[in-house]
């Protein structure tokens, strides 16, 4: 979109919820890995809801156009693990 408020590349929090396991949190980190080529530094949250069922993670990342968010946020879709992506 042109008139988007984001300006690109720019630093983006992607939050990320689902069920709370370790499989959940390395396909998260596996797809976020993934866009950009080699591993990103990634700035990593986690909060765990209050019964601990669920997980929200929220992952900084570097993004370097609306292509590779949009792309982020469909792989993550991908897993089946995640049930919110904002």
């Amino acid at each position: 979109m042109p008139d988007a408020p984001l300006e690109f590349p720019c630093d983006y929090p992607v939050k990320v919820m689902g069920r709370r396991s370790p499989e959940f949190r390395a396909a998260v980190l596996a797809v976020l890995a993934a866009p950009g080529g080699p591993a990103p530094e990634l700035r990593i949250e986690e909060r765990p809801s209050r019964d601990g069922t669920y997980v929200a993670l929220t992952c900084t990342l570097r993004i370097e156009s609306r292509a590779e968010l949009d792309l982020v946020y469909r792989r993550l879709h991908a897993t089946g693990l995640v049930l919110y992506a904002l």
